[in-house]
């Protein structure tokens, strides 16, 4: 349901979960909640929940299912991947992870590892990993805004909302004095409070950031002793940033070069400072090397490891969920590692998993081989993968596609068996998100019929395929195993609650930055020994204004996309209390651009770029640039039913987005904003 890590506190009579409340204790949320949690509850009892394992009857995609016994279904799915396995190699079979991001995904990487299949598909190239692996090879540590201090200048960069805890820090640091800059091509709740809003421009957030960098350095308002002792490479950024002047800048952002002189000098001048970044950035070919750039900001500005800036937390000392012991990347063949999906392409060496076009290709056109299976764990792909038609032949064409879920969707539609999970209120387990060392113990309180967690799913299928060494009886011993290093199990870490690393400042002056300098690495010698730009280069991504102006006259605006605060990705639109928050896809529009369009407000209208259509309800927007629109994202419409295959093509911005190159260069990230579209009100006939 998400993966913020809030704290949670369930009320229970007689037994039963009755009430659920945030956790004042929680060292996450400090007893805030979102409307997500607060609806725990209806996602628990739901009456369409899975209560028992499908298996497919008829055409597939045709909603005609049998209730099968947990045996039957996993000696179904045991005989599928092992047929599959003997003809074709284990890497005909690709493993999906989708929205658990916890110890859950971790346990399908073993399995897919143990199998033998290097495909172990996630979104990860256009979410978080170009966040970490960009802070990590600038920096030598994914930095952590020190929202307590506070910071006197917080810049919050392509994040609509940042999650609920830091989001009320914000607002606190504001109080306190912060200045505040929101980078966003809409007016958030952020920008109303805020010092300085720049409306960039969907998909130009390099640029800016290398403009400000340049403000920076040409008026040497950088941190003049930092840069001298702790970082590499300040000569050649220093020559490399005159190829962005800021009318260039200005001309490729949008936003006025004063706005983001002033932008600069406030966060280079207004110090401690930190940069809260968003998602909305991974999504183009330039993401990696956008938060590059932010990194490098971070370091000239010298808001690293200060109190009020970006800080290191020291790492929790139990098992990371993506420590080699437990993902068991060693048992993985090396002649299999080199047939994973992708790999032509030379993505990082620290990128591991298989970016979602690569797979798709290999289901559709059978190259560089073919992959006839599919084992999918809470990721409904046909609405959140790029070219959604293309998405929906793929899993369409299957031999054979398992489905773990908690409610039928359109990807678990398409499946031979589905399996019904369990919500967090029915599971132990550890949570322990990326973006911070914190970790929660996650309490079993509820148990709905035949829902089992993924965890006591693959020990069963495990079983079944003689890999059940690698596994255990049940997920308390690989709980255990997580809390070893602490000599705790489970049941004392219950005790506990709940674990937080400490804030390490200016931690580099005893151990110096984790890099191979030892210092903050502005131009970096890795990248390019690996044959990436060692220093933020911005390329303009494909179908924009800029990018391809024979286009642009045929579809003049620029599309971007908000993820909704009150669903997770696909998830959320059976429930009723958060469809009654956002009933609709909603397309937001200047009231200027839909008055020469012909458009009312509340009018239905078709979206569409050059790979097909969708229809949205118009809503207007004083705020957005007349020139950009805003699709709602992950929409179809569980109500529909399976005989209209929940209308998944609808209103699926996925419909809109390509699968083909260029992506990333390295990550593979897929343009998914910032590019050309057309809207028409839509025909009643």
């Amino acid at each position: 349901m998400c993966y913020a890590g809030c704290g949670i506190l369930v009320h229970m009579v007689d037994g039963k979960p009755v009430k659920i409340e945030g956790d004042p204790d929680s060292p996450v949320n400090k007893g805030a909640l979102c409307e997500k949690a607060m609806a725990s509850l209806e996602y628990l009892y739901h009456p369409e929940r899975l209560r028992s394992p499908l298996r497919r009857s008829g055409g597939r995609g045709g909603g005609h299912w049998e209730k099968i016994s947990w045996h039957e279904a996993l000696e179904t799915v045991s005989e599928k991947l092992k047929r599959i396995k003997q003809e074709s190699g284990p890497e005909a079979v690709a493993f999906i992870q989708g929205a658990a991001k916890g110890f859950q995904d971790t346990y399908l990487c073993r399995f897919a590892n143990v199998f033998g299949s290097p495909n172990f598909v996630s979104q990860g190239y256009v979410c978080f990993l170009p966040r970490k692996f960009g802070s990590m090879l600038t920096l030598g540590f994914a930095p952590c805004p020190d929202f307590d201090f506070p910071p006197r200048c917080i810049i919050v960069w392509a994040s609509h909302k940042p999650k609920i805890t830091e989001y009320l820090k914000i607002l606190e640091a504001k109080e306190k004095g912060a200045k505040l800059i929101v980078i966003d091509p809409r007016r958030t709740e952020l920008v109303r409070r805020a010092d300085k809003w720049l409306r960039v421009r969907p998909g130009a957030d390099l640029a800016l950031a290398l403009g400000m960098i340049n403000v920076i350095i040409e008026e040497e308002l950088y941190d003049k002793t930092f840069v001298r002792e702790w970082t590499v490479g300040f000569d050649k950024l220093k020559e490399h940033i005159r190829k962005y002047p800021l009318e260039k800048v200005e001309e490729i952002t949008w936003v006025d070069r004063h706005i983001i002189e002033d932008a600069a000098r406030m966060y280079a001048t207004t110090r401690p400072g930190c940069i809260q970044m968003g998602n909305a950035f991974e999504h183009n070919i330039n993401s990696f090397q956008t938060v590059r750039a932010i990194s490098i900001l971070k370091g000239l500005a010298g808001n690293l490891g200060v109190p009020g800036g970006e800080v290191f937390r020291l790492p929790l000392s139990i098992t990371d969920r993506y420590a080699p012991e437990l993902t068991l990347e060693h048992m993985l063949q090396e002649e299999k590692k080199r047939l994973r999906l992708g790999s032509e392409n030379h993505f990082l060496p620290l990128y591991k998993h298989v970016q979602a076009p690569a797979v798709i290709r290999a289901m559709v056109k059978k190259k560089p081989y073919p992959v006839r299976g599919a084992y999918v764990q809470g990721a409904n792909p046909i609405l959140t993968y790029p070219n959604a038609k293309n998405t929906y032949k793929a899993f369409a064409d299957l031999d054979f596609l398992v489905v773990s879920e908690l409610f039928m969707t359109p990807t678990a539609a398409l499946a031979d068996i589905v399996l019904p999970s369990a919500t967090y209120l029915e599971f132990d387990s550890i949570v322990y998100p990326p973006y911070y060392p914190i970790a929660q113990v996650q309490q079993k309180v509820a148990e709905v019929e035949e829902c089992w967690s993924d965890f006591k799913i693959i020990n069963e299928l495990a079983g079944r395929m003689g890999l059940d060494k690698f596994f255990w009886d049940n997920e308390r011993d690989f709980l255990d195993l997580i809390l070893k290093s602490l000599n705790m199990d489970f049941d004392g870490f219950r005790e506990i609650g709940a674990l937080a690393g400490e804030k390490a400042f200016e931690h580099y002056r005893s151990d110096g930055f984790g890099t191979p300098s030892g210092r903050v690495e502005l131009f970096s010698d890795r990248l390019k020994e690996w044959g990436f730009d060692p220093l933020p280069v911005y390329r303009e991504p494909p179908e924009t204004p800029y990018g391809d102006t024979d286009m642009a006259r045929k579809y003049p605006l620029v599309l971007t996309s908000w993820k909704s605060e009150y669903y997770r990705h696909t998830g959320g639109r059976q429930i009723k209390s958060l469809r009654q928050l956002h009933p609709e896809p909603v397309v937001y529009i200047h009231p200027q651009t839909a008055s020469s369009l012909g458009i009312s407000e509340g009018d239905w209208v078709t979206v569409a770029t050059k790979r097909g259509s969708i229809r949205q309800k118009a809503v207007f927007n004083e705020d957005i640039d007349a020139r950009v629109v805003g699709v709602d994202y992950a929409w179809w419409f569980p109500e529909r039913g399976a005989e209209e295959q929940y209308g998944w093509a609808e209103s699926n911005i996925n419909i809109l987005t390509s699968d083909q190159p260029p992506f990333s260069r390295e990550l593979g990230s897929a343009n998914l904003r910032g590019i050309l579209c057309k809207i028409e009100k839509e025909d009643p006939h």
